[in-house]
C-alpha cells in the first residue's frame, strides 16, 4: 500500500515517532561526542553544547513517550 494512502492520523503518528527518534539520537550524539572525539577542539565545542544535547534527548524521549501513549490507547479500544 503506498504511503500516500495512509490516514492523516497514522501519518502524524509516524512523523511523531520519527521526530522523537531523531531528536533522541541527536541528543545522545551531542552528549557522547566529547568522550569519543579525537580532536581537542571538537571535544571543547561539544562539551559546551551539553545543554543542547540534554534538551534534544529529553525532547526526543517526550515525543517517543507521546507516541507510545497514543499506540497504547489505540490498542485498548
Amino acid at each position: 500500500m503506498p504511503s500516500s494512502s495512509q490516514s492523516p492520523q497514522r501519518k502524524q503518528d509516524s512523523e511523531l515517532l520519527l521526530k522523537g527518534a531523531v531528536c533522541a539520537l541527536i541528543g545522545v550524539i551531542v552528549l557522547l561526542a566529547p568522550y569519543v572525539a579525537r580532536s581537542p577542539d571538537v571535544r571543547e565545542i561539544m562539551g559546551q553544547a551539553y545543554l543542547a544535547g540534554w534538551f534534544a534527548l529529553v525532547l526526543g524521549c517526550a515525543f517517543l513517550a507521546r507516541y507510545g501513549l497514543i499506540r497504547w490507547r489505540g490498542r485498548r479500544r
